[in-house]
C-alpha cells in the first residue's frame, strides 16, 4: 500500500489525557483513535493488527476442537436472572429499557446466553462434549478506564465455552486449553506465565491467569524465575524471596498484566438454567462447563506495553500491519523503489512503501514509531540495493535488490 494513500496521521506528542504506554503510541502512530475513557476507535493500521491477533486465535481455538458462533451483545434481563447476575453486576452492566418497556443489557460477558443456546440442544451424553467459541465486543461500566486498551468499557474479547459429562472430562479439555493459549502467546511474541488464581464464586479450584511481566502492569503476582510457578498476590501466601513450592527457589515479585483466563465453572451455570443431559443409564445429570476468556484488544495492548523503545512500536513479525516497510528517501531512485515495490507485491509480501513528499528524517522517525517489522530504506547511501532493517534487532545491512524477496521469504515463509 502506498503510504501516501493511507488513513493515518503521526503525532509528534501524545494527547495530555493518555497516561499509559499503549495508548501514547498507539495513539501517536495513527493505529487507534480515543472517542471516551476506554473506547477506542480502531484506525487501518489497527484494524489490521487486531484481525491478525484474532487469526492467530481462531486458529489455535480450531485446533482443540472449537466451533465459532457469534452471540447477541444485547442480552435480555430474564437471562440473567437465572442465574442472579442481573442485580450482582447492577454496578458494571449497561442496563437499560428498549422501546416496549422490556429490560436488556449489553453483555459483559456471554454464558447465560451460550447456555440457553446449548439446553436447547443437549439432551443426551452423545452430545458431549463440545466446545463453542466467539469473538465480540463487551462491554462494562468500568470504572478505571485509564490504561489504554488494557482496561475498556468496550474492548475485543475471545470467550470459548466447554460443555462436559464429568470434570474429568472437563479437565483433559482443560489442559489442551492451556497448551493452546501457550502456543497464542509465543506466537504473539510475548513470555506468558500460567498463573493461580482464584476461582471465585465459580469453583472451589483455582482459576488460571496468563500473565505477562512488565513495570507498567497492573497485577502482582509471585514468580519463580526457573518458570515453574507462579501464583497472584490477592490469593498467594507467599512473600517475595519465598520458596517455590515446585522447586524451591525463590519466588519474586512481579508487576504483569493480565492477557488471558481461564475458569473451571463446573455446574454453576448449568445448575441455575436446568443444563442437563442423560447418561447411558437414563439418569439425569447436569452439564460440566469450563469457560476460557483472551482480550484480543487487551492482547494488542499488552504487546505495545511489552515491546516498544524510545522511538517508537516494535511489532513481532506474527501480528506486524505490513510485512515491510520501504522507504524512499532519495527521490532520483524512485524508478527503482516503484519496482522493487511491485516486484514484492507480486510475491504475495504485504509492503506499505513510504512515497510520501516528507523529508528522510519524518520518514525513518514515522518508521519506527509505527515499528513494522522490516524496514527497507532505499537512499542516498544504498548504492544497488536497500538497506534492510529488522525493528528493534541487530540486523542491518545493504542487499541487492534482487535478493530482498529471499531476505523476506527467510524472515515471514
Amino acid at each position: 500500500m502506498l503510504q501516501s494513500k493511507l488513513f493515518s496521521k503521526t503525532l509528534r506528542q501524545a494527547p495530555q489525557e493518555e497516561i499509559s504506554v499503549n495508548a501514547r503510541l498507539l495513539t501517536r502512530a495513527g493505529y487507534i483513535h480515543r472517542q471516551l475513557a476506554g473506547v477506542y476507535s480502531y484506525l487501518p493500521l489497527g484494524v489490521r493488527v487486531l484481525e491478525k491477533i484474532k487469526d492467530i486465535v481462531r486458529q489455535e481455538m480450531n485446533a482443540i476442537g472449537g466451533q465459532e458462533i457469534y452471540l447477541p451483545a444485547l442480552q435480555s434481563k430474564e437471562l440473567w436472572q437465572e442465574t442472579g447476575r442481573w442485580d450482582s453486576l447492577q454496578e458494571i452492566m449497561f442496563q437499560f429499557k428498549g422501546r416496549e418497556g422490556k429490560a436488556m443489557g449489553l453483555g459483559v460477558s456471554h454464558e447465560e446466553v451460550v447456555v440457553d443456546i446449548a439446553r436447547q440442544y443437549v439432551k443426551s451424553y452423545r452430545d458431549l462434549p463440545f466446545s463453542l467459541y466467539q469473538i465480540q465486543d463487551k462491554f462494562r461500566n468500568e470504572p478505571r478506564a485509564k490504561s489504554g486498551l488494557l482496561r475498556g468499557r468496550e474492548f475485543n474479547m475471545k470467550d470459548l465455552y466447554s460443555f462436559h459429562r464429568d470434570e474429568k472430562d472437563l479437565a483433559d479439555f482443560y489442559d489442551q486449553a492451556i497448551k493452546a493459549y501457550q502456543k497464542i502467546f509465543k506466537r504473539l511474541g510475548l513470555n506468558s506465565m500460567v498463573t493461580e488464581a482464584s476461582g471465585g464464586v465459580f469453583s472451589k479450584e483455582n482459576s488460571h491467569e496468563f500473565q505477562v511481566a512488565t513495570e507498567n502492569g497492573e497485577d502482582r503476582i509471585m514468580a519463580c524465575p526457573k518458570g515453574d510457578f507462579a501464583e497472584n498476590t490477592e490469593i498467594s501466601k507467599l512473600k517475595d524471596g519465598g520458596q517455590c513450592p515446585k522447586c524451591g527457589a525463590k519466588v519474586k515479585l512481579v508487576k504483569s498484566i493480565e492477557v488471558g483466563n481461564i475458569f473451571k465453572l463446573g455446574c454453576k451455570y448449568s445448575h441455575d438454567m436446568k443444563l442437563t443431559f442423560t447418561d447411558e443409564s437414563g439418569q439425569e445429570k447436569e452439564v460440566v462447563m469450563g469457560c476460557y476468556g483472551f482480550g484480543p484488544s487487551r492482547v494488542m495492548g499488552a504487546v505495545v506495553e511489552v515491546n516498544h523503545d524510545n522511538k517508537g512500536i516494535i511489532w513481532p513479525r506474527e501480528i506486524t500491519p505490513f510485512q515491510a516497510h520501504l522507504l524512499l528517501l532519495d527521490g532520483a531512485k524512485k524508478a527503482e523503489a516503484g519496482k522493487l515495490y511491485d516486484r514484492l507485491t507480486k510475491s504475495d509480501f504485504d509492503v506499505l512503501y513510504d512515497d510520501r513528499e516528507e523529508s528522510a528524517g519524518v520518514k525513518l522517525n514515522d518508521a519506527d514509531l509505527i515499528g513494522i517489522t522490516v524496514q527497507m530504506v532505499i537512499g542516498s547511501k544504498t548504492e544497488k540495493g536497500v538497506e534492510f532493517r529488522l525493528r528493534g534487532g541487530s540486523l542491518d545491512k545493504e542487499i541487492g535488490y534482487d535478493k530482498v524477496v529471499e531476505a523476506l521469504t527467510k524472515i515471514y515463509k
